[in-house]
């Protein structure tokens, strides 16, 4: 059993991502905005350990367009209390999400083209090597500390997500 909180503002792709994976035995905790979201992770962080390598779910998968607060501003919060948690960006805008994952987190986070399947997202989920590859290829990424890096560092990057995700949502 794996610990899921998703944040969408679409009630009925909420409904059918928890519905999915709950059939598959997973506990899901569902937010309708990045608000939301931020101030339930917040109250799970803090009913867990103090163990930084401690994530208080197994993954998070935001919605890269929100109100209150989008995708990337809610993943740099939930990454400010612990820089090990597993971030899955569900967007329409896959090269963006990918940017702005990049420049504004200083790190390579799985994305997830929309529309997806719900199998799709439950092999996602359910696939911890990909987060463990990427850990590795984050160090290498942070090495670069460029505010602004080039086409071809980001193209290279880009193709690495796309084989680590085993071609399933792009």
């Amino acid at each position: 059993m794996m610990e899921v909180l998703i944040a969408d503002d679409e009630s009925d792709l909420l409904d059918q991502y928890k519905f999915a994976l709950e059939a598959k035995g997973h506990d899901v905790t569902v937010c309708k905005d990045g608000e939301q979201c931020i101030k339930v992770y917040r109250i799970e962080s803090e009913q867990r350990p103090e163990d930084i390598s401690e994530t208080p779910f197994d993954a998070v998968v935001l919605d890269y367009q929100m109100p209150q607060k989008n995708g990337i501003e809610v993943a740099k919060e939930i990454l400010a209390t612990n820089p090990r948690q597993r971030i899955i960006f569900a967007s329409g805008y896959i090269q963006e999400t990918f940017l702005d994952s990049i420049k504004q987190l200083g790190q390579i986070t799985e994305i997830m083209q929309k529309p997806f399947s719900l199998q799709a997202l439950i092999d996602t989920i359910e696939d911890k090597e990909i987060y463990s590859q990427l850990e590795k290829l984050n160090v290498d990424v942070a090495a670069i500390k460029e505010l602004n890096p080039s086409h071809a560092q980001i193209k290279a990057y880009f193709d690495v997500l796309c084989r680590l995700q085993k071609g399933r949502t792009f």
